[in-house]
């Protein structure tokens, strides 16, 4: 029976998604075991990741045990991998996404009175609030997610903005105040996305056993909205939104640039073609966004 060795972030959301994944395996006949490895993104809790910088924080460990074969895949939402990976490493599988989109805790969008303390991290989520709501105040919350719902619980915020997929798989959906449509709070890249990375030349028996986790209509979203990072130079930590719908053999992708400070509207475009035609889609939104000022947006943000 082969073994595969699992590497995992230690928050209870990464070993749910990695326990998740280790069950899969198994049912297809593997043994796991979960090594649970400490990020650079773990470690940093003081400041916003934002004023960190950087690629990979929450990635690049898992990524280099990977490469030294100290595990055999390593398990990570999607939404934190860059979107270029290590030369030797491969996206192994994408299972099906969960629900992309970001969610209101605490008090629904509007149920909050002028001037209610908001609690997030994300220089995207702050600056399409700050567009849809200019009287909140937006403050920077750390934390993994049981962390952050407990802070809220002491009072420290009046609502906090999370992912709704992590909240839906650790079974507190039952939290969550108000969904924010796309048009309001468009997700991050590969949001609500598994993503299952392996050795290019490792295990056949381990990749193949990745390979059935695949989901085709995740694999076209993501790699839509990725491209569209991709083509602007954008990590996770950046005030730009994409969020794909596959359906049948099509694809709508609607992409956003934010302004950190909110005041002026998102610069946003929506285009649609073929789900096959997914990383075209992505490069034609992020000329489309380029083409309507998004370029000034970013070049503040990354200080150049």
């Amino acid at each position: 029976m082969t073994h595969i060795v699992i590497g995992s972030r230690g928050s209870q959301l990464a070993l749910w998604q990695s326990r998740w994944v280790a069950a899969e395996l198994e049912r297809r006949g593997f043994s796991t075991s979960i090594e649970i490895i400490k990020t650079t993104g773990d470690k940093i809790t003081g400041v916003p990741l934002s004023q960190v910088g950087g690629k990979g924080l929450f990635t690049k460990e898992l990524e280099d045990a990977l490469l030294a074969g100290d595990i055999g895949i390593a398990v990570h939402s999607l939404k934190d991998m860059p979107t270029e990976l290590p030369e030797g490493l491969t996206l192994a599988a994408t299972p099906v996404r969960e629900d992309p989109r970001d969610a209101l805790i605490g008090s629904t969008l509007a149920g909050l009175a002028s001037g209610a303390r908001v609690g997030t991290s994300s220089l995207r989520r702050g600056a399409q609030l700050r567009h849809a709501r200019p009287d909140l105040a937006i403050e920077p919350v750390r934390g993994n997610l049981d962390t952050r719902l407990r802070k809220l619980k002491e009072g420290q915020y009046d609502a906090i903005l999370l992912a709704a997929a992590g909240l839906h798989r650790l079974g507190w959906a039952d939290r969550i105040a108000e969904i924010l449509p796309i048009e309001i709070m468009c997700p991050a890249a590969g949001q609500g996305a598994l993503a299952i990375e392996a050795l290019i030349h490792g295990s056949p028996a381990a990749l193949a056993a990745c390979r059935a986790l695949e989901d085709a209509p995740t694999r076209a979203a993501i790699t839509a909205e990725r491209a569209v990072l991709a083509a602007l130079g954008g990590g996770c930590q950046v005030p730009i939104g994409a969020h794909a719908a596959v359906a049948g053999a099509s694809l709508q992708l609607r992409a956003c640039v934010a302004a950190p400070t909110g005041v002026a509207a998102p610069v946003v475009c929506t285009v649609t073609g073929s789900a096959a035609e997914a990383e075209a889609l992505g490069r034609q939104a992020a000329e489309q966004l380029l083409a309507s000022g998004a370029g000034e947006i970013l070049e503040a943000v990354y200080g150049v």
